[in-house]
């Protein structure tokens, strides 16, 4: 495997993804498609455009891989190897103009992500991790990433898409740990986990999750020391309910309260 080559490549697919995104963000008039019949799950031009922009560059530089994207689906591959895609992560906040959407890249195996990004285009930060690799590019340079060694929930800050994303038994195991947390903030998306990466925040618990929406994340909280699992404590890289925690005693904390919900 060549690592160094599959990072380029994905530094190259989000470097697309944002030149196809930015056109569209902020813009008066864009629509938004519901893809639900029972609640709102919104897809614009610019998740099309991002998908396709990064399936442009996987066909030239690495066509022997798997894709599974959020809109258009499954490519099968020979390599052993698939790419995870989500071209706007946090939609309802792209529509709403809030810079918290985020393109999630993630390359993987069997087992889960190797290397993952997550990329906020108009902020101009770029988390990535895997590989021996924890870093943020942004508007300040590059600098390492690093969880918070906060170790209890009573000081701990949480984060979660709650109430738009799971079901009312999901969120009442949520407030759970919230109840006992020093501090709770909502509707974040992808970028609360890259905020546990850079150490900022401690907690992310949510439920109801794609594999696009955890894999990039994933990777990046554990490549900064974090960790990343099911309510349960074990794989969270199908989706489902994810939990991501800065270290592994918070972990095991919040794990605890979690448990007469799961």
């Amino acid at each position: 495997m060549d690592r160094q080559q599959i990072i380029a490549t994905a530094d190259e697919m989000a470097d697309a993804a944002r030149a196809a995104i930015l056109p569209y963000f902020r813009t008066f008039g864009l629509s938004a498609e519901n893809k639900l019949d029972d609640g709102f799950d919104p897809v614009t031009a610019a998740d099309h455009a991002a998908e396709r922009a990064m399936r442009d560059v996987l066909a030239r530089r690495r066509p022997d891989d798997a894709i599974l994207g959020e809109e258009f689906g499954e490519t099968e591959g020979t390599s052993g190897l698939t790419w995870v895609l989500d071209p706007i992560d946090g939609t309802r906040g792209f529509i709403s103009g809030t810079p918290t959407w985020g393109v999630l890249i993630a390359v993987s195996d069997d087992s889960g992500p190797l290397f993952g990004i997550v990329d906020q285009p108009y902020i101009g930060e770029r988390f990535e991790g895997g590989f021996g690799r924890a870093s943020l590019t942004g508007p300040h340079g590059t600098m390492p990433l690093r969880t918070s060694t906060v170790s209890k929930v009573a000081e701990a800050k949480i984060f979660t898409t709650f109430p738009e994303v799971g079901t009312e038994a999901d969120r009442q195991a949520f407030q759970a740990v919230a109840a006992q947390a020093r501090l709770t903030r909502y509707g974040m998306d992808c970028y609360a986990y890259a905020l546990v990466a850079l150490g900022q925040a401690d907690l992310v618990i949510e439920a109801g999750l794609n594999a696009y929406d955890i894999q990039g994340p994933m990777a990046v909280v554990t490549a900064a020391g974090g960790i990343v699992t099911d309510w349960s404590g074990g794989p969270a890289h199908h989706g489902g309910r994810a939990i991501a925690a800065a270290n592994e005693t918070l972990h095991a904390e919040a794990l605890e309260l979690l448990k007469p919900f799961v």
